[in-house]
């Protein structure tokens, strides 16, 4: 199992323990690099109209990623897999 499906797997499993590093890989790879990045905020853009980002905040002084920020994550790649699923 490759490194971001691992963290995927444990994402879904447990969306509160996740490192916000690990979050970003699997924004990396799901999105592509982000649009934004300079500040404490990473802006993934994503295929489909009306709100076409994702953004990841590093502000948790213990590395972790912000819980409601893991589920939306978990919510836009399962829409990406919808998607790609039905052009298949």
């Amino acid at each position: 199992m490759s490194s971001t499906a691992k963290i995927l797997a444990d994402m879904k499993i447990n969306p509160k323990g996740i490192r916000f590093n690990d979050l970003q890989k699997v924004c990396v790879y799901y999105f592509g690099k982000p649009r934004q990045s300079s500040s404490s905020h990473c802006v993934y853009k994503t295929p489909w109209l009306g709100d076409p980002r994702v953004n990841i905040q590093n502000s948790n002084s213990n590395g972790k990623a912000k819980y409601y920020q893991v589920k939306q994550v978990l919510l836009a790649i399962e829409k990406i897999e919808v998607v790609n699923d039905s052009r298949n």
